[in-house]
């Protein structure tokens, strides 16, 4: 049995049964908001082979459900491929239009955090779609997240200019202590 959040979404390890449901919720995102600078949505096959990625990595990649379905996704992803970043991940949450401010995001948000913690990163980056994404913004600050910049109308999405908001978050020891030395 699934432990719901106190927002009553239970959060769990993605299926293959799932990618479906995901692929939906983010190509809705991809055709009408900002979030994703994605144009065209992936198929359920991309979604999935994606997945499988994160996977590969070590890392979660999680699904929320809410009144019986599906109504968000997260996982965990290198945030940069050179080496010296590989104590550093990068997050992504989706929330299904219909279940925005229900605590979703942030349920979706803290179980990716803790089990981040159990592996070997140490610092979690979000990189924000859109500015005006307060939702996505307040959701990051509330579980620790600082801001550290935003790139100024770096896309061009829905014709206009769309920034990117950094923050950022340690995990863990984060970096009062030296990385574990996987030999």
């Amino acid at each position: 049995m699934l432990e719901p959040s106190s927002s009553g979404a239970a959060v769990r390890d993605a299926r293959d049964v799932d990618m479906s449901a995901v692929a939906e919720i983010y190509a809705h995102h991809v055709l009408s908001g900002c979030a994703s600078f994605e144009e065209v949505p992936p198929s359920v096959e991309e979604m999935t082979a994606r997945r499988g990625g994160v996977l590969k990595l070590g890392a979660p990649y999680l699904v929320a459900e809410l009144d019986g379905r599906v109504a968000g996704f997260a996982y965990a992803n290198t945030y940069r491929a050179r080496p010296a970043y590989r104590h550093t991940i990068e997050d992504s949450v989706y929330v299904a239009h219909d279940a925005l401010g229900r605590g979703v995001g942030g349920a979706l948000l803290a179980e990716l955090i803790r089990r981040c913690e159990e592996g070997p990163w140490r610092q979690m980056i979000a990189v924000i779609g859109d500015s005006a994404n307060t939702g996505s913004i307040a959701v990051h600050r509330k579980l620790g997240f600082e801001m550290t910049g935003t790139f100024r109308a770096v896309g061009f999405k829905f014709g206009r200019w769309v920034d990117s908001v950094l923050m950022q978050r340690a995990l863990g020891d984060g970096d009062a202590t030296l990385p574990r030395i996987d030999g």
